[in-house]
């Protein structure tokens, strides 16, 4: 097996510069949909996010049938998307889950659709399916380093906002704060999230690294600051691990970061030190006297 003194090695060699592109691309979009993540872990918005994971596709399909950036045309499909999603959600006639379930499965059939005008379609619709490290141009890395510092700036200019509409949405109105322009800010934040993680993750698990760092961080924190850092943390140690053993084992980059961060939550669901399962279990045992 390849070790890590090789993996280091390997992200120095010139022959195979796009390691280390996916490395950091995957580090920056994991962080990103950590910090992000912990806000749909808290609002119960897993829905949204996966809706928004499949709303890009029609984006990045006619970006990559037009020859155009794949980052832009994602976020652009993903972003019309969102604030469908936050409009349309108003209306007292439709409940919001049949809203999103709509607009998800159409947003993704027209993105196959549109795939299947492009030459090379068959592989071309696996690699956006479940990602691939081999295709990541230079543009990609600036991109997505730009828009990482974007979003994670955005969230600490809205963080008060956010949180508290979180927490109590008729009270955030009471205190006259544009609830849905915020609901649609941090729709688009997901968004954003989502598109810079599909070139290594591919568009059926991104919503992992958007969901699991989270209730992994959730599981060992009360507080969301503390929270968002250790999600962070999970996801950037996820993608790093993941990344070195799917190449040492020739193996799918994201189902593999996607399996690490899986094993951090089944750990810290166990293991938490105030909210774990065995934690608990231990915590309710009854206490047997002293001996004599």
């Amino acid at each position: 097996m390849l070790t890590p003194l090789d993996f280091l090695s390997d992200l120095t060699n010139p022959l195979l510069s796009f390691l280390p592109k996916a490395l950091l691309i995957s580090v920056l979009s994991a962080i990103v949909c950590a910090v992000v993540g912990c806000h749909v872990v808290l609002r119960g918005m897993t829905f949204i996010g996966d809706a928004v994971a499949h709303a890009v596709f029609p984006g990045i399909a006619l970006a990559f049938v037009l020859q155009g950036s794949l980052l832009l045309g994602g976020l652009a499909a993903g972003a019309v998307t969102a604030v469908l999603i936050a409009v349309l959600g108003t209306s007292r006639r439709l409940r919001a889950d049949s809203i999103i379930g709509v607009l998800m499965v159409g947003m993704f059939a027209a993105g196959i659709v549109i795939m299947s005008r492009a030459p090379g379609y068959s592989g071309s619709l696996t690699s956006f399916l479940f990602g691939s490290i081999t295709g990541i141009p230079d543009s990609s890395v600036v991109v997505v380093a730009i828009g990482s510092l974007l979003v994670l700036g955005i969230l600490m200019l809205l963080h008060r906002d956010l949180v508290a509409v979180g927490l109590d949405r008729g009270y955030a109105q009471a205190l006259g704060l544009p609830v849905l322009l915020l609901d649609i800010a941090l729709s688009v934040l997901v968004t954003m999230a989502v598109v810079m993680s599909i070139q290594t993750i591919g568009n059926i698990l991104v919503i992992a690294l958007l969901v699991t760092p989270a209730a992994a961080a959730r599981m060992l924190t009360d507080r969301l600051v503390p929270m968002m850092l250790t999600a962070a943390g999970i996801g950037c140690g996820s993608a790093v691990l993941g990344i070195y053993l799917s190449w040492a084992l020739d193996l799918p980059t994201g189902g593999v970061i996607v399996l690490v961060c899986t094993a951090v939550f089944a750990a810290a669901w166990a293991l938490g030190p105030r909210h774990g399962v065995l934690r608990r279990t231990v915590g309710r045992a009854p206490v047997s006297a002293p001996a004599a």
